[in-house]
């Protein structure tokens, strides 16, 4: 279906080559402050055509807000967002109506539905995740309102290139801010002289990414005024690595996958239900709604398959406000299925892009021999872009999560020492 959520419920809506894309959120409190402001960044972040490593669909992706608010505040009735498409291109998919894209929701759909969207995927397609990212700014709004939350993400892996392990530990243990993921992971481009520069004057190649001494650095344009590259990669030699592998493959009319790393800072202790509804199961399933994802893991994750019980282990220490805390993190922020407070961390799988321009021989939907050739403007690889997503849905799952846990209280989430005091005088 198109809705997620219990209390708190968002049902997306649109097509990608439909006039436009958007959500309805229901159970957003009143007196929460927000305006298209609030919603546009991680829009803007998400959008297409923000540099050269990704598609080259020029959206604006210029969210309005249709019902819920007034004044810049919510009402606590529905809130409505749409985005209209600007630039649909329905004659780039004409050779796909008759033969499924490899990859695609094509031939699915079409079993499923008996009909399917000519162009673009439809619901299949990424561009649904519009509503998404808009629901997810809202419900991050109320979320840092009410308990200080706040959600970061970043590629953590391309291919086969990997923010070296020390330095992902670090991140994950004391993560970066948005602004300063997007600054560190902005390169700028000298096509010219082949090279990349990041924001501290340090050039790299752009064949391989490789860093450039500055003897032999050659000349040519600064950060500055260079065509900058969002890789969302908060590791600057490996976002150069990253950058010169992307370029290499949109060269080659080919595609690639990755990683994508989040913390969620913030959470109150007791969310999550027992058993089916555990809070990394809600998660898990959020992350594995969104296009092209393959892959979850919280904390260790598979890694934890490797280890002793008394490695990982999180043991425990006196906290503050009466609750404790533990000394390390190796279950990613839950112990059976509820958040513990500490930072929830988990990582996502995402699959090389789907829509390559390379002859690929395949059939059509009777099942002859065919050789497709997928026209259109695509990504050689997703997960600059991917951030905004993965964060949209974490926001709604936590979100959800904290208006359950506080429909089971009746009120604001306790302190565990409330919990305590309560369950002795019982």
């Amino acid at each position: 279906m198109s809705t997620f959520g219990t209390l708190f419920r968002v049902s997306t809506f649109g097509e990608s080559h439909g006039v436009g894309v958007g959500c309805i959120v229901d159970g957003l409190p009143a007196n929460v402050p927000l305006t298209e402001e609030d919603i546009q960044p991680q829009l803007t972040r998400r959008r297409p055509g923000q540099s050269s490593l990704t598609t080259q669909r020029n959206e604006s992706d210029t969210v309005t807000i249709l019902s819920g608010t007034e004044r810049g505040m919510t009402l606590g009735t529905p809130v409505a967002m749409m985005v209209k498409n600007q630039d649909q291109r329905k004659f780039d998919y004409a050779s796909t109506s008759v033969a499924p894209r490899p990859g695609h929701a094509d031939y699915t759909y079409q079993v499923k539905y008996g009909t399917r969207a000519s162009s673009g995927g439809g619901r299949a397609s990424a561009r649904e995740t519009i509503g998404r990212v808009a629901a997810g700014a809202a419900a991050e709004k109320w979320l840092d309102q009410d308990y200080g939350t706040k959600i970061v993400c970043w590629v953590s892996s391309i291919m086969d290139i990997d923010i070296p392990a020390e330095a992902a530990r670090d991140l994950e243990s004391n993560p970066p801010s948005r602004e300063q993921i997007d600054e560190i992971g902005t390169l700028a481009e000298d096509e010219e002289h082949n090279y990349f520069v990041d924001q501290a004057g340090q050039k790299y190649s752009r064949s391989d990414g490789s860093p450039i001494p500055a003897a032999d650095a050659p000349d040519g344009l600064d950060f500055a005024s260079g065509k900058k590259l969002y890789t969302r990669c908060p590791h600057t030699a490996t976002a150069a690595k990253m950058a010169a592998r992307i370029q290499w493959l949109r060269a080659k009319e080919d595609s690639t996958g990755g990683a994508i790393t989040c913390v969620i800072k913030g959470t109150p202790v007791g969310l999550g239900e027992p058993c089916f509804d555990k809070l990394e199961a809600d998660l898990a399933k959020a992350m594995m709604s969104l296009p092209a994802t393959k892959g979850f893991e919280i904390g260790e994750g598979f890694n934890c398959g490797r280890m002793l019980g008394s490695q990982h282990n999180d043991l425990f220490a006196k906290g503050t406000n009466g609750l404790l805390k533990s000394k390390t993190n190796h279950a990613g922020g839950t112990l059976g299925g509820i958040s513990t407070g500490e930072n929830i961390v988990f990582r996502v799988a995402i699959k090389p892009a789907s829509s390559i321009s390379q002859d690929q021989e395949t059939c059509t939907f009777d099942g002859e021999t065919h050789v497709l050739s997928v026209k259109g403007r695509h990504d050689p690889c997703v997960l600059p872009r991917a951030p905004p997503l993965i964060e949209g849905m974490a926001a709604l799952t936590i979100a959800d999560a904290c208006m359950r846990q506080r429909a089971r209280q009746g009120g604001p989430l306790k302190t565990l020492a409330e919990c305590t005091e309560q369950n002795s005088e019982a």
